[in-house]
């Protein structure tokens, strides 16, 4: 709890700005942190979001309770129902929903769970689901069974 309070002590506005050619650096002339605890803080030393002009970037999250590093369930259904409950209280921090998301990346400890996985995916990715790829990865962190990070454009 104290690491997320350092986090979002204070709202940030941190300048990227560069002179450069490259017009799509000048798109990104600042990024902000997003932090809200509602959902659980980094694990590591990386933001829960970053909003760069309208653009957000939702870290990876796993399915422990926000304030604490316990699951919500041992299930991968559980678990990835709580990563969908992070991702939407992260994405209501910075001013989107699960409509804004247009890019998901879903990392699974056993690939056998991509069917269970994507039922509980389609209740919150009801119309126009975003692109996605999934991958299934030899561990994550804490020991989950699911992790998501997401693109959404505001």
């Amino acid at each position: 709890m104290q690491a997320l309070a350092a986090r979002c002590a204070a709202p940030r506005l941190i300048s990227a700005s560069r002179s450069s050619k490259a017009v799509s650096v000048r798109a990104m002339s600042s990024k902000s942190v997003i932090c809200t605890d509602r959902a659980p803080a980094a694990l590591g030393p990386y933001s829960q979001a970053i909003k760069a002009g309208n653009t957000v970037y939702v870290s990876g999250q796993i399915g422990i309770v926000p304030g604490t590093k316990d699951f919500a369930s041992p299930d991968v259904e559980g678990q990835t129902e709580q990563v969908l409950k992070n991702m939407g209280a992260i994405l209501d921090a910075a001013g989107a929903n699960y409509k804004n998301v247009v890019k998901t990346t879903i990392l699974l400890a056993d690939i056998g769970d991509f069917a269970k996985v994507n039922a509980i995916y389609a209740k919150y990715f009801t119309e126009q689901p975003p692109a996605r790829a999934t991958y299934a990865v030899k561990d994550l962190p804490l020991g989950a069974r699911v992790e998501i990070e997401a693109i959404a454009v505001l």
